[in-house]
């Protein structure tokens, strides 16, 4: 797969080795981001098919349409990690390296003497990212742990849908991509405490060894899902309150939901600051609610939110989504359009922030992908090609290590690459 992208400056993480050792979502999403903002990330994949997620969803030829997203930038090398001599190759990987992101059930790199606390015995400041259902300690360590798994442990399924049905989940792999992002904050965060304790590990090994501290970054898919839970601990700790399902609702916070227009199309009106509360009675002809003396703060209208809900609903009966829309944005009301992709793809405000960007795969095919987040003025993230073919980059990763020619040969007879 080939970009149409343009090479620019470097970026932010220009010079940064990551070594990726996992499959799927939440470890390669965590990589994918490093690379996406210039680190060299190189990606280990089993030579026999590589990661699932090449064949997951929508498919061009074989390959999956997410692959094109989830690996660009990176550097496909294929191990047999069966083999001692391919663990022998991954662990000279690692050891080069200034991040491993790995998700495997915990223990697995430590049979692969790839553990954290085997590497930082030669490189004290290596960096380890473990991304696993549970985290590396506690009685559930062991078991597996999907971001289905996680996103109902830390609360969020709880509190998804309606509360006279059965909790529903969000259409993407939320409990996963969270994960994902929390090992970002985490390898950046003790990225800079290296720097500031020493630096990068020399390479030698010896009492004048000169290297900043490294450590391990633990990520639980569902202690990151319940780190978005907002109030829910100190609710339930301090009143006895359990948050259930409300729906569209925002609980609590009122008026906060989804209602209908007369067309059907859904939208989401976000009137519960007490202001803009006040414009938004006054934009759907509610007056008398405007006024309310008891409806000018939150805790005044949340014994009232099905009235109110009621109120909103009346009037969302009597317009269609753009009517809507544009009266309440004239009252400066927070409103918005449920956006399906197809939305997306058309509208002004994507295309003025250049959300999408223009590629095409080997063989010309024009295919657009999403644009890089977060934006930096400076040293934006760029994406230099797509996905990888698999085993892409391997003679060029081994060669790099000082492999021969001849070496390398051997080792794809043996089918150890």
């Amino acid at each position: 797969m080939m970009s149409n992208s343009t090479a620019t400056k470097p970026g932010p993480l220009a010079g940064i080795k990551v070594l990726e050792l996992g499959t799927l979502i939440a470890g390669p999403f965590c990589a994918r981001m490093l690379a996406e903002f210039g680190a060299e990330v190189i990606k280990i994949e089993a030579p026999d098919g590589g990661d699932p997620l090449r064949h997951w969803r929508v498919l061009k030829d074989g390959t999956s349409l997410w692959w094109s997203v989830q690996a660009r930038n990176k550097k496909s090398v294929t191990l047999n990690m069966k083999s001692e001599q391919a663990q022998k190759i991954a662990r000279e990987l690692a050891l080069d390296a200034d991040i491993i992101i790995e998700n495997y059930r915990p223990g697995v790199l430590e049979k692969w003497q790839l553990g954290y606390d085997q590497l930082k015995i030669i490189n004290p400041a290596v960096i380890m990212v473990r991304l696993s259902g549970y985290g590396q300690t506690g009685p559930m360590r062991d078991l597996p742990g999907f971001g289905a798994i996680g996103e109902s442990m830390g609360g969020l399924r709880y509190v998804s849908g309606h509360p006279d049905r059965p909790p529903v989940r969000v259409g993407i792999s939320i409990g996963d991509s969270v994960a994902a992002l929390h090992g970002v904050i985490g390898a950046m965060m003790a990225l800079r405490h290296r720097d500031v304790t020493g630096g990068r590990w020399n390479g030698k090994v010896g009492s004048d060894l000169i290297a900043g501290q490294g450590q391990m970054v633990d990520v639980a898919l569902y202690e990151s899902v319940f780190n978005l839970m907002e109030s829910l601990v100190p609710e339930f700790d301090f009143a006895g309150v359990v948050r259930e399902r409300t729906g569209g609702a925002l609980p609590g916070i009122v008026p906060s939901n989804t209602y209908t227009t007369s067309e059907g199309e859904n939208i989401v009106i976000a009137g519960n600051g007490d202001a803009i509360f006040h414009r938004l009675m006054l934009a759907i002809d509610r007056a008398d609610l405007a006024h309310d003396v008891s409806l000018q703060r939150n805790d005044g209208r949340v014994p009232r939110t099905n009235e109110i809900d009621a109120a909103i609903q009346t009037w969302c009966d009597t317009q269609t989504i753009d009517t809507a829309l544009a009266c309440l944005r004239k009252a400066d009301v927070p409103v918005g359009k449920i956006y399906s992709v197809r939305d997306m793809m058309s509208d002004t405000q994507f295309q003025a922030r250049d959300m999408f960007e223009q590629h095409q795969f080997a063989d010309g095919t024009p295919v657009k992908l999403p644009a890089i987040s977060p934006k930096l003025s400076e040293t934006p993230g760029q994406t230099l090609w797509l996905g990888p073919e698999l085993g892409a980059h391997t003679d060029e990763v081994l060669v790099g290590l000082g492999y021969t020619d001849e070496q390398i040969q051997n080792l794809k007879e043996q089918h150890i690459i």
